[in-house]
C-alpha cells in the first residue's frame, strides 16, 4: 500500500503499556489510554498541569523518593537532550474515588526526549513500566527466592543507569568548561567605586549548565554616568547563552552611542529580528544620571525594576513598558519614563526567575519582593542580593533561569 494514511494521535492513544507527554516545564500535554487506564486519571485531569500537581507525593510516608528522583530523570532529559532510564521506584497515587486513600505502586519508568526544530528538547516521553503485581507477589516467596528476584532487577536497572551515566559524565564534563568560559566572558563582575557599589548573581535553572539566557550588563556613558541592563533570552543552556551574548553585547554598545534608552532598545529590537532564537526576548535598560539623580528607563515586556527609597518604601518603575523584542510584526519606537531619586537608595534589576511562580499572579511575586527589600533593605548591595536570593528562590532551585543587579544610588 502506497502512501498510507495513519492517524498518529490515535496511534499513540492505543500504544500498549503507559505512556505521556510532556513539557520541558513537566507539564502534560498528553496521555495514551493505558496511562489513563491505570493512573484512574481522565485526560481533562492531565493536560496543561504540572506533573506534581496531579500526582503529589504521599504525605503520610516521610521516606517518599519518587518525586525527586523523578523530578530529576526528567529535567536531565531537558538538559541533555539524552534518554534517562530510572531505577526501579516507588510512587503512591492517591485514589481519586476515596481522597486521602493512597495506594502503593512501583514504576519502572524511562524518560526520552523529543526534539523541535530547534534541537532543543520540545516535549519528553515518559514511559512508564507498571510492576506493582510483581513486586506484590514477591510477598507469597520465601525471603531468599524474593532476594534473588529483586537482585536480578535491581542489577540490571543499575547497568543500564551506569550506561546513562557514563554518557552524561562525558558530555557534562565537555559541556561544563565551556559554560564556564562563557559564564567569565559574558557575565563579568561589575567594576564600580564603594560610593555606587553594586551587586550580580545569576542562577541557572535546576538540571541547566552554569549557563543561561539571562544577563545582566553596566556599562558606562559619557559624562560619568552608567546604564544598568538586564535581559532574558527564551529556552536554558548553552543555546540560549549564545544568543544572551549576541544580545548582550549588542545591547552594551547600543547604550554608550543612543540618547536614551528607548533608541537603545529600538536599535537592539531591529538587531534581534537577524538573530535565530532572539524572539521573545525580554530586556529593561535604565541609564543613571548621577548629577540629576535620575533614572531613565525602557522595558520589552520585562518586569518593572525596584527602587528601593532611603525610607525603606519600594517603587516599582512600570511607566514605559512594550512588548518583546521582535514581538510585533513592524517596528515602532519604544516609550521611555524617568523617575527621581535620593541618594542613599537602592535600585534592583531582575529576569522573572526571580518573581513568577507556577499558579501564582505576577503581583503576588512583585509584593514578595518589595516585602524582603523593605526587611533587608540597609544592607549593602552583597548582602542584599543573597537575601533576595534566599527570600524569593525555592530552596530545592528553580525551573527558571534568574539574574538579578543590586545597585547602591
Amino acid at each position: 500500500m502506497r502512501n498510507p494514511q495513519i492517524d498518529y494521535a490515535a496511534v499513540f492513544r492505543a500504544l500498549p503499556g503507559m505512556v505521556a507527554l510532556l513539557t520541558p516545564a513537566l507539564e502534560y500535554a498528553d496521555a495514551n489510554d493505558d496511562f489513563l487506564r491505570l493512573t484512574r486519571r481522565t485526560r481533562e485531569q492531565l493536560l496543561g498541569r504540572y506533573i506534581f500537581d496531579v500526582f503529589p507525593e504521599n504525605p503520610n510516608d516521610p521516606a517518599a523518593a519518587g518525586r525527586r528522583e523523578t523530578e530529576a530523570s526528567m529535567l536531565r532529559t531537558v538538559a541533555t537532550g539524552e534518554r534517562d532510564t530510572m531505577a526501579l521506584v516507588r510512587y503512591d497515587i492517591e485514589d481519586p474515588d476515596r481522597p486521602g486513600r493512597w495506594q502503593e505502586h512501583y514504576w519502572s519508568p524511562v524518560n526520552a526526549p523529543v526534539l523541535g526544530p530547534d534541537g532543543q528538547v520540545a516535549l519528553i516521553v515518559h514511559r512508564v513500566e507498571e510492576i506493582t503485581e510483581l513486586i506484590r507477589a514477591f510477598g507469597g516467596r520465601d525471603d531468599d527466592s524474593r532476594a534473588r528476584v529483586l537482585e536480578a532487577e535491581l542489577y540490571t536497572r543499575a547497568r543500564e543507569l551506569q550506561e546513562v551515566n557514563d554518557r552524561l559524565r562525558r558530555a557534562h564534563a565537555h559541556e561544563r568548561e565551556v559554560a564556564l568560559s562563557l559564564q567569565a566572558a559574558m557575565l563579568p563582575a561589575p567594576d564600580l567605586d564603594g560610593r555606587h557599589a553594586a551587586a550580580v548573581r545569576y542562577r541557572p535553572a535546576i538540571g541547566a549548565l552554569n549557563v543561561c539566557g539571562d544577563w545582566y550588563d553596566l556599562a558606562d556613558l559619557p559624562g560619568g554616568n552608567l546604564a544598568v541592563a538586564v535581559g532574558d533570552v527564551v529556552g536554558h543552556g548553552l543555546a540560549a547563552a549564545g544568543v544572551m551574548g549576541q544580545l548582550r553585547s549588542a545591547l552594551s554598545a547600543a547604550c554608550r552611542v543612543a540618547d536614551g534608552p528607548a533608541r537603545a532598545l529600538d536599535a537592539l529590537g531591529l538587531y534581534a529580528r537577524s538573530v535565530a532564537g532572539a524572539e521573545s526576548t525580554t530586556v529593561l535598560a535604565t541609564f543613571i544620571d548621577w548629577d540629576e539623580r535620575t533614572i531613565t528607563y525602557s522595558s520589552a515586556g520585562h518586569p518593572p525594576p525596584a527602587l528601593l527609597h532611603p525610607d525603606g518604601t519600594v517603587t516599582f518603575l512600570d511607566q514605559a513598558t512594550d512588548p518583546p523584542l521582535a514581538a510585533r510584526p513592524e517596528h515602532l519606537p519604544r516609550p521611555q519614563a524617568r523617575a527621581s531619586f535620593a541618594e542613599g537608595a537602592t535600585l534592583v534589576l531582575y529576569t522573572d526567575g526571580l518573581i513568577e511562580r507556577r499558579g501564582e499572579d505576577i503581583d503576588t511575586g512583585l509584593d514578595r519582593l518589595a516585602a524582603s527589600l523593605a526587611r533587608h533593605g540597609r544592607s549593602g548591595p552583597e548582602p542584599l542580593a543573597d537575601a533576595l536570593l534566599t527570600d524569593l528562590l525555592p530552596p530545592t532551585g528553580n525551573t527558571d533561569d534568574t539574574a538579578l543587579i543590586t545597585l547602591r544610588l
